[in-house]
């Protein structure tokens, strides 16, 4: 269960910062051709350059976005829990989300900041009144959401075309097996649950309004969580749903399986439990293919 509440934390974060923000970005030119006014998700209008060259990325996902689409040399600080690809190791660390270490951020000169929802908004407020430009582009409750990301990141880092061509690549990686699923009934579809935390401290999975919920469908399952909103689900619907499938963070999956009540389940006794990389299904990034793959090849085995 280590860094099952800081996970729970963060999703809890990543939905509520999905569902209050109301608009999308755009950017105006004005007088100085090399800036432009910025509008980010949380409707903040920011003076931003038109081609940055020393980027902070402080979000998991805007950092693998950004290597996504060919720019990794423009990073120069990220935080703790930017860990894919293996290149952003060698790129400073500026803190985790919640210890944000402004005075090296400062120290970098950055020309862009880019964050996601789980940076705390005194924080942000900070190095917003220390005059460094901050965009915040968050992570959506809708999968879909992930190419509408990657074009605001493509946009700011000055990748736009190239946002537009891994945008089609996804999507086509996607059409060519999607349309089987789309019309597939409820009842043809395998009952999949996924474990964000489980214990003592409560059982909490992704509802109905989540991206997740959306990835389960798409690789041809039925999320017995869909009916409910945010990420709390009790223990008794879990039992009594006993579900086809469970997915599980991989360092987690071993004490899950060794855990009563969860042993009673038909998945855990029948091997049926995915150990999965947990980047892979929690943060809204391209390797969300990759998941959704991987998951319609397990359910087949359930048809």
């Amino acid at each position: 269960m280590k860094n099952t509440k800081l996970l729970v934390h963060f999703i809890a974060v990543l939905l509520c910062a999905a569902t209050l923000a109301g608009c999308r970005n755009n950017g105006s030119q004005n007088a100085n051709p090399d800036t432009y006014e910025y509008t980010d998700d949380y409707q903040n209008t920011v003076t931003i350059p038109s081609d940055p060259k020393r980027v902070v990325s402080l979000s998991p996902a805007v950092t693998e976005i950004v290597f996504a689409l060919g720019k990794g040399d423009l990073l120069v600080g990220r935080t703790d829990f930017c860990q894919y690809p293996a290149e952003v190791s060698a790129i400073e660390s500026v803190g985790g989300i919640s210890n944000l270490n402004i005075e090296k951020i400062l120290a970098l000169k950055p020309d862009l900041v880019i964050s996601g929802s789980m940076i705390p908004q005194k924080s942000a407020e900070h190095l917003m009144s220390l005059g460094v430009p901050m965009v915040c582009v968050i992570e959506k409750n809708r999968f879909d959401g992930l190419y509408e990301n990657i074009a605001k990141i493509g946009q700011l880092i000055g990748r736009t075309q190239t946002a537009d061509s891994l945008i089609d690549k996804l999507k086509k990686e996607m059409e060519s097996e999607q349309a089987q699923y789309a019309e597939k009934p409820d009842n043809k579809r395998p009952s999949v649950y996924y474990v964000v935390g489980f214990g003592a401290g409560g059982n909490f999975t992704a509802g109905g309004d989540t991206f997740i919920n959306d990835l389960i469908a798409m690789a041809g399952g039925r999320n017995i969580a869909a009916g409910v909103k945010g990420w709390s689900y009790s223990l008794e619907a879990l039992m009594s749903e006993n579900p086809d499938f469970i997915i599980i963070r991989r360092e987690d999956s071993a004490t899950f399986c060794n855990t009563k009540p969860y042993t009673r389940l038909d998945a855990v006794k029948q091997g049926r439990v995915i150990a999965i990389e947990s980047a892979t299904i929690d943060l809204q990034i391209p390797r969300n293919i990759d998941c959704i793959n991987r998951l319609r090849k397990t359910f087949s085995t359930c048809e």
